[in-house]
């Protein structure tokens, strides 16, 4: 079996309030690029979780991934030999553990199908894991567990994602938030929303890792429509009308920045 772990962003973050949980109240318009994370997985007497790739390094443990962690929470016969080719940069804001627990989901649904409370076996392992099983442009409110459909007019869309390669945990930059309510995520196609929304981390974030900025600046150069942080940083994403003006951007920045982590894809 064979899944890509698409990598999440989010084209609008609006974080609303804190909770007594420590968690946060907040409304986010999930979206997925059509590349990421590589897996797959063959029959074994037991679960067993091999990781390379890229970026393998920056996971200390493989069998405390998320991987291993979805594997043990959903009910099936037998084991899973799974092979993760970890291409997503970790501690960027894309989801990448979440949408390797997504694709994960996706074989064991494949091969013998989920249980009734997948969704719930789905949330405990993170707020990002239920969006990533179906890997759907979405509508994500509470911690970004309790999905909505909305009407996606952006597939296809090119999009680059570009990491200035200083991983950013997410912990911290919710912290940094500033706990300000700057209102409710708009209304309308994703389209509409994205245009009118905005990402309430990105000051904190970029208090933490200044490289955003410069990342950003990049971005806002070309001929993107819409350019902005994902999630709780450090990728941020640049949409374009074209293939042509995205691939033109991914070459100039290439050049500029070598240094930097970049891909290309269109939304799903």
């Amino acid at each position: 079996m064979r899944e890509t772990a698409y990598a999440k962003i989010n084209l609008a973050l609006h974080v609303r309030a804190r909770r007594e949980d420590g968690y946060h109240d907040l409304e986010t318009l999930f979206a997925f690029v059509d590349a990421g994370d590589e897996l797959s997985a063959i029959p074994a007497d037991a679960d067993r979780v091999a990781t390379l790739g890229p970026f393998a390094g920056g996971i200390d443990d493989p069998f405390d991934n998320l991987v291993a962690q979805a594997l043990s929470v959903l009910p099936r016969r037998g084991g899973l030999d799974v092979t993760l080719e970890k291409n997503l940069p970790v501690a960027a804001g894309l989801g990448g553990g979440s949408a390797d627990a997504g694709a994960v989901f996706r074989m064991v649904e494949s091969a013998c199908g989920l249980p009734e409370d997948w969704l719930e076996r789905a949330a405990k392992l993170g707020a990002d894991v239920p969006s990533c099983v179906r890997s759907e442009t979405a509508i994500g409110r509470g911690t970004g567990t309790a999905l909505e459909p909305v009407d996606n007019d952006l597939a296809g869309t090119p999009v680059l994602l570009v990491n200035p390669r200083e991983p950013l945990a997410t912990g911290p930059v919710f912290k940094a938030w500033d706990g300000e309510d700057r209102g409710p995520l708009p209304s309308g196609s994703a389209r509409e929303i994205a245009m009118a929304g905005r990402n309430d981390l990105d000051a904190a974030a970029q208090g933490l890792c200044p490289a955003i900025g410069q990342v950003l600046t990049e971005l806002d150069a070309g001929d993107a429509w819409l350019s902005r942080m994902s999630g709780s940083g450090a990728t941020c994403f640049a949409l374009y009308d074209t293939n042509a003006a995205r691939d033109h951007a991914l070459r100039r920045i290439t050049d500029e920045r070598p240094d930097w982590w970049l891909l290309a894809g269109n939304l799903r």
